[in-house]
């Protein structure tokens, strides 16, 4: 490939860079889990940037690329939205037609009282994204609330895992689990 066009291994190293540079924090946080942690990964400081939503999109697609009938990507709101977003917008550059959708964390109690917004999920393949992972109890609410309005969940899919059980939460409960980097690709392991 040209200079014009990085290829894949190239495009997931500058999406290293620029997380490692821009979204990892070091100190003592405190993480929902309740758990202590002395780095923090902040996605949303590079997910919502303009320079690395392309990147996160990119390698998302990747990611997924092997899951078959898949027709709409998403989670939990507000860490998956972008995430969605991302790979909604370079998969149509590739030709690829993947919708995204928003789970609330409770239906609306106006309108239609709608928990999981966008396109119609019901007897579609879907992935259920998040930023980072810890617990997995995110990925766990998103994938309850879309079997409930008739999805099926083919595969939880996250940017940076932070190796702390939620892998094994989710495939405990029969969906796979892929990760795009780890904290070994971010020099936190």
């Amino acid at each position: 490939m040209n200079a014009a066009q990085p290829d894949a291994a190239e495009i997931r190293r500058r999406l290293i860079d620029h997380i490692s540079a821009d979204a990892v924090f070091h100190g003592d946080f405190t993480l929902t889990s309740g758990k202590k942690a002395t780095y923090y990964v902040d996605l949303r400081k590079v997910s919502l940037d303009h320079r690395v939503a392309p990147l996160i999109g990119q390698v998302m697609l990747d990611l997924i690329a092997d899951l078959d009938g898949v027709h709409a990507v998403g989670g939990m709101t507000m860490g998956a939205d972008p995430i969605a977003t991302a790979i909604l917008h370079q998969g149509a550059a590739r030709g690829l037609a993947y919708d995204a959708f928003v789970v609330r964390k409770e239906p609306k109690d106006h309108g239609r009282g709608k928990q999981v917004e966008g396109p119609d999920v019901s007897g579609r393949k879907v992935v259920v994204l998040e930023d980072t992972s810890t617990t997995g109890g995110s990925p766990l609410k998103a994938i309850a609330a879309l079997r409930a309005a008739g999805a099926e969940v083919v595969a939880v899919a996250v940017v940076v895992d932070r190796d702390t059980g939620a892998r094994e939460v989710i495939e405990a409960e029969g969906v796979p689990y892929l990760y795009a980097i780890g904290l070994e690709d971010l020099g936190l392991a």
